[in-house]
């Protein structure tokens, strides 16, 4: 169906849903809460919603409209504090110097062992694996290869965890981390945040190993742009850069 038809659709259930709780005579907090996670439910499935963005518009289209009309009165005031603690929880201080959670497409790094060839084994890094869509990306790629992520958020890094088993998932500082026992360090950071990256991979990467980014451009401190070994171009435009370290 085209968007945005699924989340008109599953916006449409949700109202269906409260409405028959309320007219059984449903608890205040069940007519609100269980259809807004059916909603968080059907936003997961990708015939309803392909791209997190759109996940989210689903998944919030209920509740926001419960609140814009006023139908929630009946709901405790301490339950609106959930969404805030679940933002905490998944986006911690610390953290938010870092990059949101930018989910790696799928297969976005299939082309990258045309142009770096790693030994079986390799040992292959995802700087702030996210929900653990660049493991599975780089899986992928190299299914041979040893892989490793780091994650500050307690929420996404339980995420990783599951979806991810055959790797080794940590709860860390991704800057905390050394890199010198990496052949490859995959990022999709933000631009702001690429001079470190650049400057802690120079510093402490072996010649001849290699740092992936995904979207974003290699720059130092001063602006200055580190020429890229090859650059992938993924459908819609997106670059993948990819740098030797020399």
């Amino acid at each position: 169906m085209p968007w945005p038809l699924p989340a008109a659709l599953t916006w449409l259930l949700a109202w269906a849903l409260a409405w028959v709780l309320h007219q059984a005579g449903a608890p205040g907090w069940a007519v609100w809460a269980l259809p807004a996670a059916g909603a968080a439910l059907l936003a997961l499935m990708p015939a309803v919603a392909a791209t997190r963005w759109r996940q989210v518009f689903v998944a919030a289209g209920f509740p926001v409209s419960a609140l814009a009309l006023g139908q929630a009165a009946a709901l405790p005031a301490w339950l609106w504090l959930v969404p805030l603690a679940v933002l905490l929880l998944a986006y911690p201080r610390q953290a938010w110097r870092d990059a949101p959670v930018f989910p790696t497409p799928a297969g976005a790094l299939r082309a990258l062992p045309a142009h770096v060839a790693l030994p079986p084994g390799a040992a292959i890094h995802d700087a702030g694996c996210g929900l653990g869509d660049g493991l599975k990306a780089l899986r992928e790629a190299y299914p041979t290869a040893q892989l490793s992520g780091i994650e500050w958020s307690w929420l996404w890094w339980a995420v990783a965890r599951l979806r991810c088993p055959w790797a080794r998932v940590q709860r860390g500082d991704m800057w905390a981390v050394d890199w010198s026992a990496f052949e490859m360090v995959y990022l999709f950071q933000r631009p702001e945040s690429m001079p470190r990256a650049l400057e802690k991979a120079r510093r402490e990467m072996r010649p001849g190993t290699w740092l992936v980014s995904l979207e974003f451009e290699g720059r130092d401190a001063q602006g200055h742009a580190h020429a890229p070994h090859v650059v992938l171009t993924l459908p819609g435009g997106r670059p993948v850069w990819v740098y030797r370290l020399h």
